[in-house]
């Protein structure tokens, strides 16, 4: 397996712009370290510990201890599968959905509102506006109870 077949290359954006909207839930103090081609983001804060943004799910945890720690846990049981979205991926690859300078895979229904996780909800999107479009969402929604009815308002 080749890992960089399964990240979108992070150099040369603007992180600290394409985060600002994630800010309610991202410590201030973080480098990007990965980002797989679903836009899930693998950062290090400055203590040390190896962090996941799931965009789709709003959320992140820790999944590692350190650099060296994420390289020996990648390979434990179904991690790389899980962190990086290789399955699926995969999939989108076969399906023939390339992805361009700026662009990330996007589920048409976010998996937070029931979307599966199936090519039939998958679609080409661009990365900025995928990090806007979720932070925002998850955001309001962040603090409702399962189940409640919601009506979501997007900023500019």
């Amino acid at each position: 397996m080749n890992l960089s077949d399964y990240l979108i290359d992070q150099e040369g954006y603007d992180w600290a712009g394409i985060l600002a909207d994630w800010a309610w839930l991202l410590p201030s103090d973080l480098t990007v370290w990965m980002v797989n081609r679903f836009g899930d983001l693998t950062f290090v804060p400055d203590d040390g510990t190896v962090q996941f943004l799931d965009i789709g799910a709003g959320s992140v945890r820790q999944l590692a201890g350190s650099r060296e720690d994420f390289f020996m846990q990648v390979d434990v049981g179904d991690n790389a599968d899980n962190w990086l979205l290789i399955p699926l991926t995969d999939r989108c690859v076969a399906a023939g959905l390339a992805l361009g300078p700026g662009q990330c895979y996007t589920f048409k229904i976010a998996p937070i509102f029931d979307g599966k996780h199936s090519i039939d909800n998958i679609e080409v999107g661009d990365l900025v506006v995928n990090y806007s479009l979720l932070a925002q969402i998850h955001q309001q929604i962040n603090d409702l109870p399962d189940g409640a009815q919601i009506k979501l308002v997007l900023g500019a």
